[in-house]
């Protein structure tokens, strides 16, 4: 990187989805945001930001959720304000849970899933979670900085089997490269 690569500064992830077949119960994925420490950045999150919470500083929001996929286009929209995170922070992983209410589900039964990531006008990713069909959560999108430098993004779709609260400890654990 050179003095003028400002890199990854405010990111918007968004999901859909089509709602459940008649007859059967609503599907109802959600986004969800962790934050690690620069010091600790494969440990316990700081804090993490879903649908009935949100990030102590505003950097990171939930703009639309949808429990059924009944939206226009994307259904959950989360905007992450890299630029403005604390320095303490050099590490925010972002995953996508689907709810197991009223019973266990994975992305093999959630009709036509979508993934975008951008940046303003620009595309990082895009996916259809067909790697990850007997997954019940995936991590998607993985933003890091060294120090206080620039934000780099680091794409890819890895599943998860278990319940949605056990994710958010394990979804910022160490991949191997």
């Amino acid at each position: 990187m050179n003095g003028l690569n400002k890199g990854i500064r405010k990111v918007e992830i968004a999901v859909r989805w089509d709602p459940s077949p008649a007859g059967r119960p609503p599907t109802d994925l959600d986004l969800v945001a962790a934050t690690y420490l620069t010091d600790d950045p494969h440990g316990d999150p700081a804090y993490v930001v879903h649908f009935d919470s949100r990030s102590p500083d505003g950097t990171i929001t939930l703009n639309r959720d949808s429990k059924d996929g009944q939206g226009f286009g994307y259904d959950e929209v989360m905007t992450l304000e890299l630029d403005r995170l604390d320095g303490r922070y050099g590490r925010v992983v972002v995953g996508v849970v689907i709810q197991q209410q009223p019973a266990e589900r994975t992305f093999v039964s959630v009709v036509n899933p979508g993934l975008r990531i951008r940046e303003g006008y620009t595309v990082l990713a895009e996916d259809d979670f067909g790697g990850v069909l007997g997954a019940t959560a995936a991590t998607v999108a993985e933003f890091v900085r060294d120090g206080s430098g620039p934000w780099g993004f680091r794409s890819g779709v890895h599943g998860f089997q278990g319940d949605p609260a056990g994710f958010t400890g394990a979804m910022g654990a160490a991949r191997p490269s």
